[in-house]
């Protein structure tokens, strides 16, 4: 039995959420708002949530329209609907270097939230005012993944990851000054970081942060119910 249904346009895979714990997300960019929402409406028929990326103020539109209870997220760009059947155990901690880096983060934490992980922001603490950072050092111990977005040099997971004994995903933004390359500075700064235990996404991907500190925390919620 084929997992997916075909629209023609697109292969709506109905069965992910059996397979690995969470239903298809929509990547937004590049779609119709038509094409959104038929999508959009056949994974609510299905799992009764769905979460749509990279969507625009009309999809977002269109979709309360069709849904009340669906939220969109501006900064995040996000569309989301409905919640998760088990809330994951464990804690993620976002953590920005600078103020530009919030849209980002905000997708990673509104993606984490949505996927039932419990989330604390702390933003704007990057390593050019170490002071800053280090005034929350209690409460990034206490996390049981960290998410560090930064851009510019990329400095920030390299610190954090040399202070905690937990999975530290680091997700590089494409702000920076000059020869920044869009980020591909900071990407690189971070994948040749000489701090053990870090993850790196690729440039501005905070969803794939969250989703991945969500599977992370699946995993312990997964043991706690053995």
């Amino acid at each position: 039995m084929m997992q997916f249904e075909d629209y023609n346009f697109v292969k709506v895979d109905i069965g992910r959420e059996e397979r690995t714990g969470h239903p298809e997300v929509i990547f937004g960019a590049g779609k119709t708002v038509d094409q959104v929402v038929q999508i959009f409406s056949r994974l609510v028929e299905v799992h009764n949530r769905a979460l749509v990326t990279r969507a625009s103020e009309e999809m977002g539109e269109q979709i309360m329209n069709c849904y009340p209870a669906a939220q969109y997220d501006p900064v995040a760009r996000l569309i989301r609907y409905g919640k998760p059947h088990v809330p994951l155990e464990g804690k993620v901690v976002v953590l920005t270097g600078g103020s530009l880096d919030i849209p980002v983060a905000e997708e990673a934490a509104k993606t984490a939230e949505w996927m039932g992980c419990r989330v604390e922001r702390i933003y704007d603490v990057g390593v050019a005012g170490i002071d800053r950072l280090l005034a929350f050092r209690q409460t990034i111990y206490e996390a049981h993944v960290v998410i560090a977005v930064a851009g510019m040099e990329g400095a920030l997971p390299s610190v954090v990851g040399g202070i905690v004994r937990r999975p530290v995903i680091a997700v590089p933004t494409s702000i920076g000054y000059g020869a920044n390359f869009a980020g591909v500075t900071t990407l690189m700064a971070m994948m040749t970081s000489c701090t053990a235990g870090i993850v790196v996404v690729n440039i501005d991907n905070g969803f794939g942060a969250g989703f991945h500190a969500a599977m992370i925390l699946q995993l312990l919620t997964e043991k706690e119910g053995t």
